[in-house]
């Protein structure tokens, strides 16, 4: 059960995402933040990369997880709209094993804002009373 947003901030957008498991949240966060910048509805997973990246806390493998997206995004071209994370805790903090699924951008995805940069901004990440995780962070636009 993936649910994302985006939420009002000062200058930049907010963006947030819900799950069942702390892996949706991480899911749906990616697919607030390529819905920043495109209509992700619009995006058909045609191409698929491989994600993995390690942090020494959750922020840490969040802000590492969208970053290696938007570099993606930057030098190879493509908009993401569907994702499968996989997270483990080790001994040395948490590693993370994403597969991206999206194509190449086009006018077809009605582009919107530029995200220049991951940023720990409003970054939180915690489980709510009801169960469901929620990730949140404000890229820098």
């Amino acid at each position: 059960m993936r649910e994302w947003e985006h939420y009002e901030h000062t200058a930049d957008i907010g963006i947030r995402g819900y799950g069942s498991t702390l892996e949706e949240a991480f899911e749906a966060v990616a697919l607030a933040l390529f819905d920043v910048m495109v209509d992700v509805r619009k995006v058909e997973p045609r191409e698929c990369r491989e994600v993995e990246v390690e942090g020494e806390d959750l922020m840490a493998l969040l802000y590492s997880f969208l970053e290696e997206l938007l570099v993606l995004h930057d030098m190879e071209g493509l908009v993401f709209g569907d994702f499968r994370v996989e997270i483990e805790e080790g001994g040395e903090g948490y590693r993370l094993k994403a597969r991206a699924c999206g194509e190449p951008l086009s006018e077809k995805h009605g582009p919107k804002e530029e995200v220049k940069a991951i940023t720990y901004h409003e970054m939180e990440i915690r489980q709510l009373s009801d169960g469901r995780w929620m990730a949140q962070l404000v890229p820098d636009i």
